[in-house]
């Protein structure tokens, strides 16, 4: 008979079985181990890929209350833009008003005018939908231009005080050193500084690994808000967005009493006549400083973590404030008053000839 073909044991069937199970356990082991890896990298890189979107809450909840804030916030914004635009009118159209003081004037109207429109048209749409949803494109657009904008306002307020430092104690040079070329160069800087301030905080946030519900319980992204919501240990970084801000605020608010300081000493040397006018116009600039720097120091530098608190201070800062600067400069300022006569004449007399 021909050879036959040797059928295989039964310990070598057990033992190919068993090889297979093994390379399959291994095979799926491998596998788990490469999912919990890409799994974990999503974790700890939750940029934009990952996070799309926030939910902001608001201010309120109440769908009469909502209507109600929609209607003054609305008459507000129009307001504190038309106010503004009102006083860089007046001051690019009257002469009279062609002085450094009314020249850096001009462009806090113009930074105000910023100021209330990087929050306030979000805010006063999100009154009447739900859920209040913002990209996180737009979440990262807000928290760099409100903090460039808002450092941009705290360095005009100290140009500001400098050129009433230089106007009421060394009046006899004040032509001379506030030239249209320094002038100019003082603005520059402010937002050079401005846009280097907001860009630190924003690089600071926006590879930020979040999780969980992405909801920001405010009208609009604050920085403070966001840490939050991150994975990790926040407490250094909230550390380095403090002194980060407090180095921004302290600094320029140390310059301003620095400068009003001189200013009311050297007020008090000068004639009765001199020193009214000086205190007139610092009285207003001391007033717009306080109604800027209070909100924001409680906010960014020391805050307090009241969330109705934080809220009403980051309306009054974002939209008060831009609102109030034309009305406390235009009441308090003769040449402001008699630039609107005059505008007001002109338009009298244009009715009458129509």
């Amino acid at each position: 008979m021909g050879s036959c073909s040797k059928r295989p044991s039964l310990d070598d069937n057990v033992l190919t079985s068993s090889h297979q199970m093994g390379e399959n356990m291994i095979l799926k082991k491998n596998m788990s181990l490469v999912a919990s890896e890409d799994t974990l990298n999503k974790i700890e890189g939750g940029n934009q890929s990952v996070i799309s979107e926030f939910v902001l809450l608001g201010l309120a909840h109440s769908q009469n209350l909502q209507l109600f804030l929609f209607m003054m916030f609305l008459t507000i914004y129009v307001l504190a833009l038309s106010g503004n635009s009102i006083v860089m009118f007046l001051i690019a159209t009257d002469h009279n008003l062609h002085s450094p003081m009314y020249f850096f004037l001009a462009n806090l109207s113009f930074v105000d005018m910023w100021l209330s429109s990087v929050t306030t048209p979000k805010m006063i749409a999100d009154f009447l939908r739900e859920p209040k949803i913002i990209s996180f494109a737009g979440c990262m657009c807000q928290v760099f231009f409100d903090h460039c904008v808002g450092a941009v306002e705290m360095m005009m307020l100290v140009v500001m005080a400098y050129d009433r430092y230089v106007a009421i104690c060394k009046p006899l040079h004040y032509f001379t050193i506030m030239n249209l070329k320094r002038c100019t160069a003082l603005v520059l800087t402010s937002w050079t500084i401005s846009f280097v301030h907001a860009m630190s905080q924003l690089l600071a946030v926006v590879h930020l690994p979040l999780c969980g519900h992405m909801e920001i319980d405010s009208f609009f992204c604050d920085i403070p808000l966001i840490i939050k919501l991150s994975c990790t240990d926040y407490h250094d970084l909230d550390i380095y967005m403090n002194a980060n801000c407090g180095v921004v605020v302290v600094s320029c608010f140390i310059l301003l009493l620095i400068s009003y300081t001189y200013i009311l000493i050297t007020v008090r040397q000068s004639s009765k006549s001199g020193a009214s006018k000086a205190l007139s116009t610092c009285s207003a600039h001391i007033t717009v400083v306080m109604i800027f720097f209070v909100p924001c120091i409680f906010i960014y530098v020391w805050p307090l973590n009241i969330i109705w608190l934080d809220k009403f201070l980051a309306v009054f800062y974002t939209l008060i404030a831009p609102l109030l600067n034309p009305a406390i400069y235009t009441l308090r300022n003769k040449e402001m008053k008699n630039a609107i006569k005059k505008l007001k004449n002109y338009f009298r007399k244009h009715k009458e000839n129509t």
